[in-house]
This record gives structure tokens, C-alpha cells and sequence, in this order.
């Protein structure tokens, strides 16, 4: 499995690691994502490259094995279950939370296949768009 440098806020990761306290939160997904928190390089807000996924980042991606491409907004889970969403404590969620434009990720998907996802756009960036209490 492939695991890019990745980038996040000191505001992001102190909302996730207020997310990943809560027991109710618990389970392999936050497994995932605290081993995403442990290996990334964080930065101020102001400081974020605007490529780069930070919480309520809407992504535009595609799945190189089939040519099909989504756009997501990566979101805590409350706010999951709309289309188009994804969860950070989804699988594809805690691997696209910090990449930047031009990455890949390798994303499980279910029964066992591996998608490679491509990093094609940060259609919307809170911090580079000034919004900071998302």
C-alpha cells in the first residue's frame, strides 16, 4: 500500500485527536486515522500549500483502474451520509486527509480490492479560501 508525505493543519489535527477521544468514535477507522495523524507533517493554517486535502476539502480524484472519477468532500463524521461526502474515519477518508495534487493513494475498498486513487484537484480548501472554523 502506498502512503504519500502528507500535510496537515495544527487546527485539523487538534479537532481529530478532540474526535478520535471520544469512545464512541472508536474502532478500525480511527485506527487508520490516528496512524495518518502520526506521520504527518503539521503546519498553521496560514501555512497549508492550497493543494494540499485539509478538513472540508471538496477533492475531485479518479480510480486509475476504471477511468472513474469523483469529486468528495472529505467531512467528520456527523456531517457524513450525504452524497458526495466521505467520512475521516472512512477508509478513503483518513487516506485522502493531506495529500497533495498529483498523489496517489491505495484505497480498500470492499471485498478486498484495491483501488488506486489519483489526486486531481482541491476544488475547495477552507484555508486557502480564509475559512478557518469549518
Amino acid at each position: 500500500m502506498s502512503t504519500p508525505a502528507i500535510t496537515i493543519t495544527r487546527l485539523d489535527l487538534q479537532r481529530l485527536e478532540r474526535l478520535l477521544a471520544d469512545p464512541k468514535n472508536l474502532g478500525l477507522g480511527a485506527d487508520a486515522l490516528e496512524k495518518e495523524l502520526a506521520r504527518a507533517q503539521v503546519v498553521g493554517h496560514d501555512e497549508v500549500p492550497a493543494g494540499v486535502v485539509t478538513m472540508n476539502s471538496r477533492v475531485f480524484c479518479r480510480d486509475e483502474s476504471t477511468a472513474k472519477e469523483y469529486h468528495l468532500t472529505l467531512v467528520y463524521p456527523q456531517d457524513a451520509g450525504v452524497e458526495g461526502t466521505v467520512s475521516i474515519l472512512a477508509p478513503v477518508g483518513s487516506a485522502l486527509l493531506g495529500l497533495s495534487v498529483g498523489q496517489q493513494i491505495d484505497w480498500p475498498a470492499p471485498a478486498g480490492k484495491l483501488i488506486k486513487l489519483t489526486l486531481l484537484a482541491v476544488e475547495y480548501q477552507p484555508e486557502a479560501a480564509g475559512e478557518y472554523s469549518l
